[in-house]
C-alpha cells in the first residue's frame, strides 16, 4: 500500500501514511518510544553507541540519552530552519536535551551532504547525520558512508520507505511538488506545469538548485516529466520541457531561496509544498503574496531519508536526533511545517497525532505512486547526463 493515501478529516486537506505495528512487543516499545523514548535495556551487555544499531543495543533510551548529553554536540549539516520546521525541530532537541546542534552550510543539497560525509573522514566537525533524497541515501549506502540504526518505530515504517532490514536510512517526511508564485508580481499564477510555458512567465520560473545535486530539483524534473508524456521509467520528457522553458526564456537560473523568494529574484518556485506553504505564511506580513498550486497535470511525492554517519563523532547524538526526528514530537512538529510524517496514520491510530496541524494540509487528488530503485536509478543517469544540455549549460 502506498504511504500516502486519502483521508477526510474534519476540513479538507490530509495525506496520510499507513504503516502498521507488526508484533504486540513493538506496539508496546512503539506507544513509549513515541512518548519519551523506549527504556527497556537489552539482556546482554550495552555496546557502544557508536557500534550499537538501536538504542535497545546501547542499553537503552536512558543510556543513549546520557550518552548523547555527555557529548553536548551535534554536527548536522544542509537544514534550514525554514525547510519541513526544522527550526522547531532543532530548537526542541536542544531544549529537550541540552545537546548544541550546529548546522553547516544550512542551503546546501543533497550532493553536498553525501560529498561532506566522503571528505570528511573522522574529522571531528564531521556531519553526524545527513538528510537526504533518497537516490542520495543509496548512494551513500553503496560508498559505505552510513551506520546500521534502526529507530524504536523502524517497524511501522513502510517497507518500501526504509533500508530493508539493515536500517542505514529511513524515509521521515515527505511531500508533493508545488508552483509556489509571487502573485504581487505575476498575474494570474500559474497552476500547472503547462501554464508555465506562457509567454507572460518570461525569466521567472525557478527550481531550489542544479538536478544533478539537489534532490528537489530532480523530482521537480520528474514532476515535469510526468506532466508531459513522461512515466517513472523515462523522465526524459521531464528534460525536454525544461529545454523548451530554456528556449523560451521563461527558466529563471537563480536558485529558489527564502531570500530570492522575499526579494522577488525568483516570482516563480517549483519546490515541495512544505516550502512553498511556509514562505506563503512567512512572508504574508512582508508584502509577498506568495500562492502555492500542486499540479494535477504533473503530481509527484517522495520522502527524505535520515541517516547516521557511520564516523559520526557524536554517535550517541546521532542515533538520539533519530530517535527524536521520528517520536511524537518530531513528527507533529513535521506537520506543523506542512510536511507529512511518515508514521502519521500510526499516530492518528493511537491519538497522538496533531490532529488541528494535519487539516492544514492541501488536498491531493488520487493516490500518489512512487518510483522503484531501479526507475529512480535509470532517472538520476538521465539527469546527469542531461541536464546541462537542456539548459544550455
Amino acid at each position: 500500500m502506498s504511504p500516502f493515501v486519502r483521508s477526510r478529516p474534519s476540513r479538507p486537506g490530509a495525506i496520510v501514511t499507513v504503516p502498521r505495528v507488526r508484533t504486540a512487543a513493538t506496539a508496546a516499545c512503539l506507544t513509549l518510544a513515541l512518548l519519551v523514548g523506549c527504556t527497556e535495556t537489552s539482556k546482554t551487555a550495552p555496546v557502544e553507541p557508536s557500534a550499537a544499531t538501536s538504542a535497545q543495543e546501547a542499553g537503552g533510551m536512558s543510556r543513549l540519552i546520557a550518552a548523547a548529553k555527555k557529548e553536548g554536540a551535534l554536527n548536522a549539516i544542509a537544514l534550514p530552519r525554514d525547510w519541513a520546521n526544522y527550526g522547531g525541530l532543532i530548537d526542541g532537541f536542544e531544549k529537550t536535551y541540552g545537546i548544541k546542534v550546529t548546522v553547516d552550510d544550512p542551503q546546501g543539497s543533497s550532493q553536498d551532504e553525501i560529498d561532506a560525509l566522503r571528505s570528511s573522514g573522522k574529522r571531528a566537525n564531521a556531519p553526524d547525520v545527513v538528510d537526504v533524497g533518497d537516490t542520495f541515501a543509496r548512494s551513500a549506502v553503496r560508498q559505505n558512508l552510513l551506520a546500521p540504526y534502526r529507530v524504536a518505530a523502524y517497524d511501522s515504517v513502510p517497507d518500501n520507505q526504509k533500508d530493508g532490514e539493515e536500517g542505514r536510512w529511513t524515509n521521515n517526511y515527505g511531500g508533493y511538488i508545488s508552483i509556489g508564485c509571487d502573485a504581487a508580481r505575476v498575474g494570474p499564477c500559474p497552476r500547472t506545469f503547462a501554464d508555465l510555458l506562457e509567454p507572460r512567465y518570461k525569466g521567472m520560473v525557478s527550481l531550489d538548485g542544479d538536478p544533478t545535486r539537489s534532490n528537489t530539483a530532480f523530482a521537480g524534473v520528474y514532476a515535469a516529466a510526468l506532466a508531459n508524456g513522461g512515466s517513472f521509467d523515462d523522465i526524459t520528457p521531464g528534460l525536454e520541457f525544461f529545454a523548451e522553458l530554456h528556449d523560451r526564456g521563461n527558466f529563471n537560473p537563480v536558485e529558489s531561496t527564502s531570500a530570492a523568494v522575499e526579494t522577488g529574484r525568483t516570482p516563480i518556485s517549483i519546490d515541495w509544498d512544505y516550502v512553498n506553504l511556509d514562505y506563503a505564511d512567512r512572508f504574508r506580513g512582508k508584502g509577498v503574496d506568495w500562492q502555492v498550486a500542486i499540479p494535477f497535470d504533473g503530481s509527484f511525492a517522495q520522502y527524505y531519508a535520515l541517516a547516521v554517519n557511520r564516523n559520526a563523532p557524536h554517535p550517541a547524538a546521532a542515533r538520539l536526533w533519530q530517535e527524536y526526528l521520528f517520536g511524537t514530537t518530531g513528527q507533529n512538529l513535521r506537520l506543523k511545517g506542512y510536511a507529512r510524517p511518515v508514521l502519521m496514520e500510526t499516530m492518528r491510530e493511537d491519538g497522538t497525532l496533531d490532529e488541528a496541524a494535519a487539516a492544514r494540509l492541501p488536498t491531493v487528488e488520487g493516490e500518489p505512486r512512487f518510483p522503484t530503485d531501479v526507475q529512480l536509478q535509470k532517472a538520476r543517469l538521465t539527469v546527469d547526463r542531461g541536464w546541462a544540455k537542456a539548459v544550455g549549460g
